[in-house]
């Protein structure tokens, strides 16, 4: 029996352990490539070769393999023949990301997650992270992709793997985010949009517990006089959203804001994500402050009121 058709693409994802891998092969699954994680690369051959149904959803689809040095039988430069063989025998290119990041990052992301290193189960972090730098360095050198995450923050980081491996369509990456101005501008927003002249949930003692997402917030926040601006925001960015793409902006971000971000911004995010979606687009939803805490004098800090910061 036959194989069905090849994945048009096929991706080895690897690098230094804590440096994203993880971030990448989820980011990739909900854009609809194929993930499979720590795979012997000995079993790739097999996996390719398998038939699939006539039917099935997963024909064609690219394909990510996730590989590091906890794989079975570990081995850099054997992995590296692997690759080239593979390509030379089934006539298809096998590309191959890593990520990078500096030692004393790793070291503070392990020290924070409280997780050790796959390879210094019993020994300083420090260990693991230069022997594993050692291990996977032919891997570093043969890669065509190479992120180093250093600087890089999970949101920013799935942001670069849908810009490099999403749809190869001309429709930019656009995402709808809302914020709290008690916490500060969003670094990455390209349009900011203040929501703080809604009334607000949070004077509302049997509101102010629940976040923009619920029912009774919504029916709230809507009741306000001035809702219809909301439509005028989305007639603004149904506007905006195609001179963007005729300009070639790989990537959009309109943020939300309200005074603490769990309230009217997170409603108007929503809400404008599902009109844009309605219009043919396909928004990623963030909400940066929806779980952080109120702060000191702001929507719950002590002392606080509308009379003390409401303009």
């Amino acid at each position: 029996m036959n194989a069905g058709p090849a994945p048009k693409r096929i991706l080895l994802v690897t690098g230094l352990s804590g440096a994203g891998k993880s971030t990448a092969l989820r980011t990739l699954e909900d854009l609809g490539w194929e993930v499979v994680d720590n795979l012997p690369l000995s079993l790739l051959d097999h996996l390719l070769s398998t038939p699939l149904s006539k039917g099935s959803a997963r024909r064609r689809r690219p394909l990510a393999i996730g590989i590091d040095s906890r794989t079975r039988d570990f081995d850099a430069r054997r992995i590296v023949e692997q690759i080239k063989a593979l390509a030379g025998d089934h006539s298809f290119p096998v590309e191959t990301l890593y990520f990078d990041c500096a030692g004393s990052e790793l070291l503070r992301r392990y020290s924070e997650t409280r997780r050790r290193h796959p390879l210094a189960p019993d020994r300083p972090a420090t260990d693991g992270i230069a022997a594993e730098r050692e291990l996977m360095e032919p891997l570093r050198r043969w890669a065509e992709h190479v992120i180093d995450t250093t600087d890089t923050s999970p949101n920013a980081l799935q942001q670069q793997i849908r810009e490099r491996f999403g749809s190869r369509s001309d429709a930019p990456t656009l995402t709808v985010m809302s914020f709290g101005f008690a916490r500060g501008l969003p670094r990455n927003a390209d349009l900011v949009l203040d929501v703080r002249f809604l009334r607000n949930p949070y004077w509302q003692d049997d509101l102010r517990d629940l976040t923009g997402r619920d029912e009774a917030v919504a029916a709230y926040i809507a009741a306000d006089e001035g809702y219809g601006a909301i439509r005028d925001m989305e007639a603004l960015l149904l506007t905006l959203l195609p001179r963007y793409r005729a300009e070639g902006k790989s990537y959009i971000t309109v943020a939300f804001g309200c005074t603490g971000g769990r309230h009217r911004s997170v409603h108007v995010a929503e809400r404008v994500a599902m009109r844009l979606r309605e219009a043919g687009f396909s928004p990623t939803v963030e909400h940066r402050d929806l779980t952080s805490r109120p702060r000191e004098g702001v929507e719950g800090g002590r002392g606080g009121g509308p009379q003390d910061w409401e303009v």
